[in-house]
């Protein structure tokens, strides 16, 4: 599981965090009873406060995404099910349409996201760090 937290985003740490942890469990990128890392370890990965990835970790709890199990840690829960292929590339094109509507908004051609785009593709498995 690779997770980025951009801290000059508009959008809260926590949501980033909590986001990512979700998309990843519904689509699958993560097994279900899988082990998260502690809150300790992926706060000092993040380099976040602590208490922002145990508020989203709480956060995911409530919604089902993931059980606390008492000494034992946090875990992905055995009760969602991955997503079918149809609704995670439905995911990805209400993303993809957002990023193309900013992209228009902030003049720069489709030409210029597809090679960014590719760029980073190569970057993120050349320097890919997993949590």
């Amino acid at each position: 599981m690779n997770l980025k937290i951009n801290g000059h985003s508009p959008i809260p740490i926590r949501r980033q965090l909590m986001e990512q942890l979700r998309h990843a469990i519904e689509a699958g990128g993560v097994a279900r009873d899988q082990a998260l890392p502690s809150i300790r370890e992926l706060a000092g990965f993040l380099g976040v406060n602590p208490n922002t990835v145990a508020r989203a970790y709480r956060e995911l709890e409530g919604a089902g995404f993931v059980e606390k199990r008492r000494t034992a840690g946090t875990y992905i829960s055995d009760q969602g099910s991955p997503l079918a292929r149809r609704e995670r590339l439905r995911i990805l094109t209400e993303r993809i349409d957002a990023l193309l509507a900013e992209a228009r908004q902030m003049d720069i051609a489709f030409e210029d996201v597809v090679k960014l785009a590719e760029r980073r593709h190569a970057t993120m498995l050349s320097t890919s760090t997993e949590v």
